[in-house]
């Protein structure tokens, strides 16, 4: 009840893009986790065309959130995140009509671009309209995304007992209705200028080297995300010997989530130093991976070996609850509000690079640890991802490099003082910053 009741505090355009997250995340998920299986069993694609397939998808919009980034800046949030919908129902169409490489490409790279508009543009319009609630905006958005990624994989479990097709034609009408949704209600909202070209606005994001300093210090926090769909659910799925001990990976996750994510917020936000939290968090999502390392060190079996993964998704998911509605807020105040997409936009190209590097070296982990009898080696290495990355994070903190927290959270949004991109890279050339990595759905 009080998770609803803080919803209803919020305006309108925050609460409908909560439900475009439920729904983003419902039919991103009930279809893709599901694509390779169709195109390899059911279209008899070798593992080499199934690659280049999801390799054009992912590359399409980690490649491209830059551009949906400075779209939101120039043209507007709402027309972008409208025009991504669009793609996203366009792509998913295809996925469900086409047999022939040709249109499974044209699907993927529609699909792939769809997310590179409405990612960052969703964002740049939650930071706009919550006001000096930022943060509360952001813990809401991830319980409604993790809510979605649950429901997703179950409901395309079921759609896929009829057939794939099926699956994926249901996946293009939720992004239909959320199109028509955001056309019809969703509103506009005056442009301003940024005063520079396109160019001009990326030469500055990037000339912020506090900014790309913090965002390579998310590589624990991105790469870690992702082993909820990689390293967890094949730890439980080992430990058990029953393919359905994925789910509960997820179960732990979205209940946790529910329960706690806006309390961790409020409280944490209540108690300020905002970056300090950052720091915090990713260094619970290391410490994560400590349970199941000595678990597989120890070589249990069976559920008594399960226990220490779920654990692990447990305080993986509190440490993302503690990090994200944090970092989510403190992005923008990097640069002018003008940059907020541009800024959010960059901050994910560089978050695509690292998590698949990350993602990378992690798999490298899992062959070898297998091969070697050292299971215990890919739980070792995220530890040590998450514990890098905040120290990172705590360095650029305590060299000043990263914005201060508003003066007041009961100014009006302009007050929270975005530091300018002028004034953050002269604070971080106190001390040269880190390099590490990240990445998004």
């Amino acid at each position: 009840m009080k998770t609803w009741h803080e919803i209803r505090r919020f305006p309108f355009a925050v609460r409908l893009l909560l439900v475009n997250q439920l729904g983003v995340n419902v039919g991103f998920y009930l279809l893709i986790p599901y694509l390779a299986t169709h195109l390899t069993e059911n279209l008899g694609m070798s593992a080499a065309v199934v690659g280049i397939v999801l390799g054009v998808r992912n590359l399409s919009q980690q490649g491209l959130f830059i551009i949906g980034g400075s779209a939101s800046d120039r043209l507007g949030a709402r027309g972008v995140i409208i025009a991504g919908c669009a793609l996203r129902t366009v792509g998913f169409g295809l996925f469900a009509l086409g047999d022939g490489l040709p249109v499974l490409l044209a699907a993927s790279v529609l699909s792939g671009l769809a997310g590179a508009l409405f990612n960052p543009a969703v964002r740049a319009y939650l930071t706009q309209e919550s006001g000096e609630r930022k943060a509360e905006a952001f813990a809401l958005f991830n319980v409604f995304a993790t809510t979605g990624a649950l429901i997703g994989p179950l409901l395309g479990s079921v759609l896929l007992l009829v057939d794939f097709r099926t699956s994926a034609l249901t996946a293009a009408a939720i992004f239909a209705v959320l199109t028509v949704a955001q056309a019809l209600v969703l509103p506009a909202r005056k442009v301003e200028p940024s005063g520079s070209g396109v160019l001009g606005d990326w030469r500055e994001v990037l000339g912020n080297r506090a900014f790309l300093a913090f965002a390579l210090a998310m590589v624990g926090m991105f790469t870690l995300e992702n082993q909820l769909y990689l390293l967890l659910p094949a730890g439980a799925r080992e430990a058990t010997g029953w393919d359905g001990a994925a789910g509960l990976v997820f179960l732990v996750g979205t209940l946790a989530n529910l329960a706690l994510q806006l309390r961790i917020t409020k409280s944490l936000k209540s108690l300020g130093d905002r970056a300090r939290w950052i720091g915090v968090g990713l260094a619970v999502t290391g410490l994560a991976f400590v349970p199941p390392a000595v678990g597989a060190g120890i070589g249990s079996s069976g559920w008594l070996a399960a226990v220490p993964v779920l654990l692990c998704a447990l305080l993986l998911y509190l440490g993302l609850m503690v990090a994200s509605p944090f970092v989510m807020e403190l992005i923008p105040r990097f640069g002018r509000p003008e940059l907020t997409g541009t800024y959010f936009g960059i901050f994910y190209v560089v978050s695509g690079v690292a998590a698949a590097v990350g993602n990378t070296v992690v798999g490298w982990a899992m062959d070898a640890g297998e091969h070697g009898g050292h299971t215990w080696l890919p739980w070792v290495c995220c530890a040590l991802f998450g514990l890098a990355s905040a120290g990172g994070v705590a360095w650029l903190h305590r060299g000043g490099a990263l914005p201060a927290d508003p003066v007041s959270d009961s100014s009006a949004p302009d007050s929270s003082a975005p530091l300018s991109s002028a004034s953050v890279t002269s604070s971080a050339s106190v001390s040269s910053p880190p390099a590490d990595e990240r990445s998004t759905a």
